[in-house]
């Protein structure tokens, strides 16, 4: 393997595309802000439903705030010597209008079903992946895979189950947080393409500002309110892009690369855990026995599926796992 080209110049900052790996924070550092990355994003459905604004709103919002920062962001960083290929710039695009779309589903579930209901089911997600990676890539799921999707199965049936007894009107919410896990599951899909042309935070910028306008669109067309929202709409949105968009995104970003693919996955997918025990306090959203055990199916059957992919393809997963 032949050594790494020698850059000239001042040193990139640490978000930087260009940033030198000699320049990674340790791996407890790593860590450390793979944890905070991962409760920002816990955070998503808590501030959705403290918005109290439709989910189109919310998601519109999350998106067109946060592309306030990585958009100049990405204007005023470091560029690369090697542009973004045409190929990964579609990619990027597509991304960003699957990952709209699973912001709708996600905040419109979180309003109509349980935080933690949505942020469990939508935690699906890497099952779409394999699914979506055999039928556009011919890439079969290994008899792991099949052993994680019974499991997961199973804890969706168990949360949506005990959803549907308590309040049979709310079920459609599910609905939606499972659609919303399908889109994302594609949104990976085409971010791990992206990624083979293009960096981070370019993608980022990409993903977040065309996810931000198909959102508008869409809102003007549903004629849902963009304005005369209330101070806590206002101040709820603006936490939910800093919390869940940038702080979240960045953070993860920023630590994956640098700490083991397994480890990376599992504390990743700590934030459905961590939304039910927020709701709890925060919402009044009690911890129910279908939860715990359908929480634990779900978590139990993408840590299998995760494990048994390659190390190649889990890097470029957890790059873009948001």
């Amino acid at each position: 393997m032949s050594a790494p080209a020698q850059h000239s110049g001042p040193p990139a900052p640490p978000f930087s595309p260009s940033a030198s790996p000699a320049r990674a924070p340790s791996h407890q550092r790593a860590g450390v802000s793979l944890a905070i990355g991962a409760f920002g994003i816990a955070w998503s459905a808590i501030l959705v439903r403290w918005s109290g604004v439709p989910g189109l709103v919310s998601a519109f919002y999350r998106l067109a705030f946060a592309a306030t920062v990585f958009v100049p962001w990405r204007l005023v960083a470091p560029r690369q010597s090697t542009r973004s290929t045409p190929a990964a710039v579609r990619a990027a695009i597509i991304a960003g209008i699957l990952f709209g779309a699973d912001l709708a589903f996600f905040n419109s579930a979180v309003m109509m079903t349980s935080a933690a209901n949505a942020t469990l089911i939508g935690v699906n997600a890497p099952i779409f992946v394999a699914l979506g990676a055999w039928a556009m890539r011919g890439e079969r799921p290994t008899t792991r895979f099949w052993l994680g999707f019974v499991l997961a199965l199973l804890g969706m049936v168990s949360i949506v189950g005990a959803d549907v007894v308590l309040h049979p009107r709310l079920g459609f919410g599910d609905a939606l947080a499972l659609a919303g896990a399908a889109c994302y599951g594609l949104y990976l899909l085409y971010v791990q393409e992206a990624r083979t042309g293009m960096d981070t935070l370019t993608l980022t910028a990409w993903s977040t500002g065309v996810g931000a306008l198909g959102l508008w669109v869409v809102c003007l067309f549903a004629q849902q309110p963009l304005l005369g929202l209330g101070a806590r709409a206002w101040t709820a949105l603006i936490g939910l892009a800093l919390a869940s968009q940038v702080v979240g995104q960045l953070l993860v970003a920023h630590a994956l690369g640098r700490l083991p693919a397994t480890l990376t996955s599992i504390v990743l997918l700590s934030q459905a855990p961590a939304t039910a025990l927020l709701a709890w306090p925060l919402l009044g959203e009690p911890i129910r026995a279908g939860q715990v055990v359908g929480g634990a199916l779900v978590l139990a059957g993408i840590v299998v599926v995760t494990r048994a992919r390659t190390p190649a393809a889990r890097w470029n997963a957890r790059d873009a796992v948001t």
